[in-house]
């Protein structure tokens, strides 16, 4: 059996997903960003999300979000499923457009894990070998400077969505600040250095190996339908939640192991035909499929 989700209000994620076989279809262009920048738009405002750092590299992006209401599975399901058909609409493609596993979702147990992670999503076309900066990168990504300030406006793109449907016509997204941090720009100033520091460090090991970047020209030059070299790594670890300081780590892992074994044996009950069995809290498929009962969350 497929390990359950634990959605808990409040929880902030570090979010994943990759394109099918690794290929390049968010290879940044004028159509594929608009899609993704107004969909993500859109169903951060459907949904209650809180942004607070994005990157859409050519074939995964990745997200970090606070989910206030413990939405994010619907969210997902929409930002997925609309990005996948505009953008295979907009390729001329009909194929499967995401990797068959769902989407990662490692929740971020503190502050600095919150930090860490955000400069890891910042930093990854650096880390990857595209461009000196993650500012430089062409595709979709979150400036820093931007987090409390101005919304950011996606228009309703030309292709795929009807002029005269019922989607609106712009949407804005606002980066926020996570909880747990004093001000937007003390937040910001701090992202900002520790960002700068993972950029030169990956910058330093990639001349170690004697590589150098891809650079801006031919990433453009990517077909929509290449994938990377073989030789680039493809399985790691799947790891379902972050947090650096070991017994906060053990005891986040502790804690989605007893959700597991409480959530199994519900499971079993409800099988068996006891509707009143009450499920452990963060219970999201059973509770919005099925309406059973969960229990509350503490703290």
């Amino acid at each position: 059996m497929t390990a359950p989700r634990q959605i808990i209000e409040g929880s902030t994620y570090l979010v994943t997903r990759r394109c099918s076989e690794r290929r390049f279809f968010l290879r940044p262009s004028k159509a594929t960003d608009a899609i993704f920048r107004y969909v993500l738009a859109v169903a951060a405002n459907r949904y209650g999300i809180q942004v607070h750092a994005y990157c859409v590299l050519s074939n995964h992006f990745h997200l970090v979000v606070t989910d206030p209401h413990a939405r994010l599975p619907e969210f997902h399901r929409y930002l997925d499923g609309l990005v996948a058909r505009a953008t295979n609409c907009s390729l001329g493609r009909w194929d499967g457009f995401w990797e068959r596993d769902s989407y990662s979702a490692v929740k971020l147990e503190t502050d600095d894990a919150v930090i860490e992670k955000m400069v890891y999503v910042l930093a990854n076309p650096v880390a990857a070998g595209l461009v000196r900066r993650g500012k430089e990168w062409p595709g979709l990504w979150s400036d820093p400077g931007l987090i409390g300030g101005e919304a950011i406006v996606a228009e309703r793109p030309t292709e795929f969505f009807r002029k005269m449907g019922r989607m609106p016509a712009s949407a804005s997204l606002r980066l926020c600040r996570p909880a747990g941090f004093e001000s937007d720009a003390t937040f910001a100033a701090r992202l900002r250095k520790a960002l700068r520091d993972a950029e030169d460090r990956a910058a330093s090991e990639l001349e170690k190996g004697g590589r150098s970047f891809l650079g801006v020209a031919r990433v453009l030059a990517q077909k929509p339908r290449a994938h990377p070299a073989p030789t680039e790594p493809r399985r790691g670890l799947d790891p379902r939640v972050a947090c650096r300081n070991r017994w906060k780590r053990i005891e986040a892992l502790q804690r989605l192991k007893e959700f597991g074994a409480s959530y199994r044996e519900a499971l079993e009950s409800w099988r068996a035909g006891a509707r009143d069995v009450l499920f452990p809290p963060g219970t999201w498929l059973m509770r919005v499929l099925h309406a059973a009962t969960c229990g509350e969350a503490c703290g």
